[in-house]
């Protein structure tokens, strides 16, 4: 309860926006048990589950972290600018998915491909808006915090919005799976391909270092160096996954 309280005198609009995507989650999970609808032989309902947990850790993230920079008039306008994203790209994810078409990667018509176009601007938009609070996080000498945390912090947005953008070779691919097809039978939830290179793995476990980072800097750490030691190894891992996808090779 405490942290719910003190995220709320973070950041009221990011901790208000993360508790509104966990509902539309738990929603989503009522409707994975009740519909038949899929979509690529997946149920429908997955994709937006997925995408509102994604979003509601997301916010809840930058909604703690921010506090830290003594910037409210930045932080206000990236929280503007992070729901409005985050509100078009869940609502065309929801919208195609709950008529059992695809939100990515659709060229069905003409219209469906600019939803897509204009859901990848966005999240462009908001990724390279990220950076810049990165940014701010490494200008900012005066811590009173400790300087493992901080260092998390500042390798966890920076490699975050490497990953993210790493979104963009599959955007530029039009799928996700290298070496086959992306009907391909995938792992429980996630539906990482078991039989060919997916790039969604490298991007999933390269984004969650805005988390792991800062969680290792202030739990775990004792230094700045460990942290970065720590992002190396972690990092190299994570571009070898990255790697063994584009050779066409599955993670397991």
């Amino acid at each position: 309860m405490y942290f719910i309280k003190e995220l709320y005198r973070r950041n009221a609009m990011l901790s208000l926006y993360s508790l509104l995507n966990l509902f539309a989650a738990l929603i989503c999970l009522v409707l994975i048990q009740t519909s038949d609808l899929t979509v690529n032989g997946i149920n429908a309902f997955v994709k937006p589950f997925k995408f509102f947990l994604s979003i509601a850790i997301f916010c809840v993230t930058m909604g703690w972290i921010m506090y830290y920079l003594d910037r409210p008039s930045k932080v206000r306008v990236y929280n503007r600018v992070a729901v409005i994203v985050f509100f078009y790209e869940s609502l065309i994810i929801t919208w195609q998915a709950a008529n059992g078409r695809l939100s990515h990667f659709n060229t069905d018509n003409l219209f469906y491909m600019i939803l897509y176009q204009v859901m990848g601007l966005a999240i462009v938009l908001l990724t390279f808006w990220t950076g810049y609070i990165g940014i701010l996080f490494f200008r900012k000498k005066d811590w009173q915090l400790p300087m493992s945390y901080v260092w998390g912090i500042r390798l966890g947005i920076a490699f975050f919005v490497l990953f993210a953008l790493e979104g963009g070779v599959m955007g530029s691919l039009m799928r996700h799976t290298i070496g086959g097809d992306d009907n391909s039978k995938g792992l429980p939830l996630v539906n990482w391909n078991r039989a060919h290179g997916d790039l969604r793995i490298a991007h999933f476990l390269g984004m969650h270092c805005l988390q792991l980072f800062p969680l290792f800097g202030y739990y775990i750490a004792k230094t700045p160096l460990a942290v970065k030691v720590f992002s190396g190894v972690y990092v190299a891992g994570v571009i070898a996954v990255l790697v063994q996808a584009l050779m066409g090779y599955p993670f397991l």
